[in-house]
Order: structure tokens, then C-alpha cells, then sequence
């Protein structure tokens, strides 16, 4: 069978595709791109926002319509919160957010003339975390391992712990395994990704943490790059900070979770800390590591946001100069604590975006030109149109440097300047 993937939201999402992908294969089936015909199409929903919520509608209806006589199969947390649309719009196979490969199994089913057919369990109800081979997608330089799912934060505006349920982890022993197959397939730097990996340990019950699992990995695979996907600030301690700063294969991006630079509004959205705390986080990072790229997600127009609120997070994220940031108006998520509160009008919520994101350029350029005269090791990815090379610095910024065949290398590079929101670079040669 020809099987096509549409893969909708986060990092957990792509790994999750990657390893469908992964067992396909094994199972005889070809992997062709989405543009292209196919037996069967899968959509790997994502439910966010009310706006992840439409994509994953669009993407069925435009498979209906240009392919109709394939077969659609859904999962994802679209699909697991709103299975009765998904069932409405006509999915042949209907599956959640877990259990991916009973899923590709009643595709199968479904192919050999018996279906319609779904499996939607209870989130909630999840204790163990599902094992799912770890790997890249195609054409890809860096890998993913997940360490974690799920997430018992509940905050007012997030559905995602009633998609995904509570947080389980992937043990320490088979994250290390992972890492070492991860090495000798060939990636050069792996990233550790979950829906909330600063809960990483937690329901093991053997006294562990993010730094432990960070420390193991890092020691199975050395000279491998390790790249941490979301925190939250309470993960960075000081103890964390100088364990970290030990590992000489870690990168110093840090994507800590912000949401809001007043207390009030953080208050409303039910998040575990203050701006106090989230201050002393990046003030940790930037002691213990040479100029970290801090980066992190801002909402603007969070129900109840006043003026006043919204010029504290502006004033806020300044004082953290951060390297990069991820800005979005307040999205009503229906069956959110946050979507029965007094909501601030869009067009509102989007000129609030509009000026934090100003604000962020503005820290953006900053920190890029901060970075000319430094030398980075740089992962290096695609060509480009004008002869150059495209790559990414440890902490995350992308490299323009003249080469060629420089595809998965891992070369030293010269800053020499800053354009367009990339940084410029010689390469330095080797010995």
C-alpha cells in the first residue's frame, strides 16, 4: 500500500509520524509524500488551539475532495478530543493520541475491505508511555527522541492533558539504548522532546530527574549534540545549571515557557510560577553558560488581560532579552476553564501581538549581532538558491556559510556578520 502522512503541530507530533513511518516500512508499506497518490492518507491531528483545530478539519476535507477514493485515517489529539467530528467528516480509520501502532493495524484492517473502524481510549486512565522507535524524519540532519508524554499541569487555557493524560516517562536505560541507535544511524544531534519533559521522572518513582536522564544520555553517546526541547522555569536550578553546564555536548538554547510577564495574568492561567521565579531562570543560564540563547512562547489577549497587564509583559520580556520568541493572541480553546472567562476582543489580542513580536525582533537582532566574532560548531542541512550553505549553531541560530557536500557536517565556523535573521560565517579549516 502507498501511505501519505500529514503532520500537524509539535515536536511530539513529527517524532510520533517518523515512527509510524519507521514501522510502515517495516511492514511492507511504501511512504510517499503527501502531494503525491495514495491508497491511504493519514492526518496526525493536533487540537492546541481552535485554530489546530480547523487545520486538521481543513486537511481531511482537502483529502476528501482531491483523492476520493483513498482511504482517510485520523489520530492525534484532535481526533481524540473531537472524535465525533472526526467520525462526521468521514474517517475511515479513527485513532487518538496513543497506541499508534494499534492504529496502523486497523488501517490495515481497514485496507482489506473491514472497515470503517476505530480505537479511542481514556487519556486520563494512561499510566505506562508507549514505545515508539526513535529516529528522524526524512532528509533530516538532527533526530528526535521523546522521553515523555502527557502533562498534569492543567493550566485554565490548555486542553492538552485531556488529550494526552497524565506525564509518563520513558525509562533512563532505554532512553540512553535509543540515544546510542539514534548515534549509529548517523545523526549528529539529537533533540529530547515531550508534551512536558521538566516532569521527566516523575512517575518512575526512583528519585530522578531531567538532568539525570540529560547526564545518562549524554554519557551513551558522546560527541553527539543534545538539544532540550520545552522547560519550565523551575527546572532550572542551580544544581541544574552546573550539572548542565558540565556536559560538553549540550546545547545552550533554552526554550522556557512564559506565557505571560505579569502575575496576574499568570495567575489566571493556573501556571506554576511568578515572574520572580521565571527571572531567576534566565538570570541561572546566563550565569552558567556563554550567552544561552533563552527563547520562549508568549500569549497576548489572555482573557482578563488588561492594558496595564499587557505593558508588565512587555516591560517583562525586555528585562529577559530573549534570543527568540514564539508570540500568539489568546486562541478560545472550548472545554478550557479560560474560555469562560471575559475575553479581550481579537482584533485587540492581535495589535498586542503585533507590538510584543516588534519587541522581539528588536531582541532578536540584539542577540544575533552579539554573536559576530564568535565560533560556532555548526550542524550544516541544505543548500541554498545563492550557493550557500544553511546550518545551525549550538544555540539554535541559523549559519550562512559558502561550501559545498557540507550536508550532516559538522564544521567550525567564523561569525562575521548578521543578515535577515541568520547569522554570517566563514569556515575555519580543520587541524
Amino acid at each position: 500500500m502507498k501511505i501519505a502522512i500529514y503532520t500537524l503541530g509539535c515536536k511530539v507530533n513529527q517524532y510520533e509520524t517518523q515512527a509510524m513511518e519507521q514501522e510502515l516500512r517495516a511492514r511492507g508499506h511504501a511512504v510517499v509524500p503527501f502531494e503525491a497518490a495514495a491508497d491511504a492518507y493519514i492526518v496526525n491531528t493536533c487540537s492546541v488551539t481552535a485554530v489546530s483545530d480547523q487545520k486538521s478539519r481543513q486537511v481531511i476535507h482537502r483529502i476528501r475532495r482531491e483523492r476520493p477514493g483513498a482511504l482517510v485515517a485520523v489520530c492525534g489529539c484532535w481526533s481524540q478530543t473531537h472524535a465525533a467530528d472526526a467520525r462526521a467528516l468521514g474517517a475511515d480509520v479513527l485513532g487518538g493520541s496513543g497506541d499508534r501502532m494499534g492504529f496502523l493495524g486497523l488501517l490495515e484492517r481497514a485496507a482489506a475491505g473491514k472497515g470503517p473502524l476505530e480505537a479511542i481510549d481514556h487519556p486520563l486512565e494512561r499510566r505506562v508511555m508507549e514505545w515508539l522507535p526513535a529516529g528522524g524524519l526524512e532528509g533530516r540532519t538532527r533526530a528526535l527522541l521523546k522521553i515523555e508524554d502527557g502533562c498534569s499541569n492543567f493550566c485554565s487555557y490548555c486542553i492538552i492533558p485531556y488529550a494526552r493524560g497524565p506525564v509518563r516517562s520513558l525509562p533512563m536505560g532505554e532512553a540512553a539504548v535509543q540515544a546510542l541507535e539514534l548515534r549509529n544511524q548517523g545523526y549528529q544531534e539529537i533533540v529530547l522532546t515531550g508534551i512536558e519533559i521538566s516532569s521527566w521522572g516523575r512517575d518512575l518513582l526512583e528519585g530522578l530527574s531531567l538532568i539525570d536522564l540529560l547526564e545518562a544520555v549524554s554519557a551513551a553517546v558522546p560527541g553527539v549534540r543534545l538539544r532540550l526541547g520545552s522547560l519550565e522555569p523551575r527546572t532550572v536550578t542551580e544544581e541544574f545549571c552546573v550539572r548542565a553546564a558540565a556536559l560538553p555536548d549540550l546545547c545552550p538554547q533554552f526554550h522556557l515557557s512564559l506565557q505571560s510577564g505579569c502575575d496576574a495574568t499568570l495567575r489566571r492561567m493556573r501556571r506554576k510560577y511568578d515572574t520572580a521565579r521565571y527571572l531567576q531562570s534566565v538570570e541561572l543560564l546566563n550565569r552558567h553558560f556563554h550567552r544561552p540563547a533563552v527563547t520562549t512562547d508568549l500569549i497576548t489577549g489572555f482573557p482578563g488581560e488588561t492594558e496595564e497587564e499587557f505593558r508588565e509583559t512587555l516591560a517583562f520580556i525586555r528585562k529577559c532579552g530573549f534570543a527568540q520568541m514564539h508570540i500568539f493572541p489568546y486562541s478560545i480553546r472550548p472545554g478550557t476553564p479560560a474560555a469562560k472567562l471575559e475575553q479581550v476582543p481579537k482584533a485587540l489580542r492581535a495589535q498586542r501581538a503585533r507590538e510584543a513580536a516588534q519587541a522581539a525582533e528588536e531582541m532578536r537582532r540584539a542577540y544575533l549581532a552579539g554573536c559576530v566574532g564568535e565560533t560556532y560548531s555548526v550542524l550544516f542541512e541544505q543548500p541554498r538558491e545563492d550557493g550557500r550553505f544553511s546550518g545551525h549553531a549550538p544555540n539554535y541560530a541559523e549559519v550562512l556559510a559558502e561550501g559545498t557536500e557540507l550536508h550532516n557536517q559538522l564544521r567550525r565556523v567564523n561569525i562575521t556578520g548578521a543578515e535577515d535573521g541568520a547569522l554570517l560565517g566563514t569556515i575555519l579549516e580543520e587541524g
